[in-house]
C-alpha cells in the first residue's frame, strides 16, 4: 500500500511539473488525513491552482473548489472534502460523511 502511495505521489508531482514547472512546486502543501471510518487520504494544494488534488482508495482525484458559507469545500469524482473551523469532513464512495484529522 505504501508503494502505491509513493507512485501516486510521484505521478502528481510529475503532472504538476509538466503543467507549470517548479515554481508551483515550491509553494505546495501536502497533508495526510485519517478518518473515523478508517479511510486515509493525502491531499495537495498548489499555489496557482484553486483545486485540491487528492489520493484516496488508490486513485488520484482532482476536486474543484465549490461555494461554501464558511471554510472551504472541494468536490469531484464522487468525493466531497470540507475543511473548516469545526474540522475536516469527507464523503466518498456512497459512504456517510465522516470526520477526519491530520495524520
Amino acid at each position: 500500500m505504501k508503494r502505491r502511495k509513493t507512485i501516486a505521489f510521484g505521478a502528481v508531482v510529475l503532472w504538476v511539473v509538466a503543467r507549470g514547472g517548479s515554481p508551483a512546486l515550491a509553494q505546495t502543501t501536502f497533508q495526510n488525513y485519517r478518518c473515523a471510518d478508517g479511510a486515509q487520504f493525502m491531499v495537495g494544494f498548489f499555489q496557482y491552482d484553486k483545486r485540491a488534488h487528492m489520493q484516496i482508495d488508490g486513485k488520484a482525484v482532482t476536486l474543484g473548489k465549490r461555494p461554501a458559507l464558511s471554510g472551504s469545500r472541494y468536490s469531484g469524482g464522487g468525493v466531497t472534502l470540507t475543511i473548516g473551523k469545526a474540522g475536516t469532513r469527507l464523503k466518498h464512495a456512497k459512504r456517510p460523511v465522516t470526520a477526519c484529522e491530520i495524520n
